[in-house]
C-alpha cells in the first residue's frame, strides 16, 4: 500500500471538515467577488457551498466567512480555514 500525502489529499479531514479542493475554493471566492451579492446573499452563496458537501452552518457565521474571504490577498488554506470554522456536519 502507497502512504498518501494529506496535504494534498481532498478528503483529509480536519476539525471534522474535509479539505475542499483549492479549485473549489478559489471557485467559492470568484462567486463571491464577482456576484455582486449584499452580505445576506454572499452568506447564503457559503451556506450554499458547505449545504452542497454535507455541511451547514448559521447566516450569521456564513456573513463573517465572507467579510474575511473577500478581502485581498486571501489564500486557499485561510480560505479553508475559515469554513473549518462555521461547517457543521449535517
Amino acid at each position: 500500500m502507497e502512504p498518501t500525502n494529506a496535504m494534498n489529499d481532498p478528503q483529509d479531514i480536519t476539525h471534522g471538515v474535509e479539505k475542499f479542493s483549492a479549485q473549489d475554493l478559489i471557485t467559492l471566492r470568484s462567486e463571491l467577488l464577482q456576484s455582486g451579492a449584499d452580505s445576506f446573499q454572499a452568506a447564503e452563496i457559503v451556506a450554499n457551498f458547505l449545504t452542497g458537501r454535507g455541511y451547514g452552518c448559521s447566516s450569521h457565521e456564513a456573513r463573517h466567512v465572507v467579510s474575511s474571504i473577500e478581502v485581498s490577498g486571501v489564500t486557499t488554506e485561510y480560505i479553508q480555514a475559515q469554513l473549518e470554522l462555521v461547517a457543521r456536519v449535517m
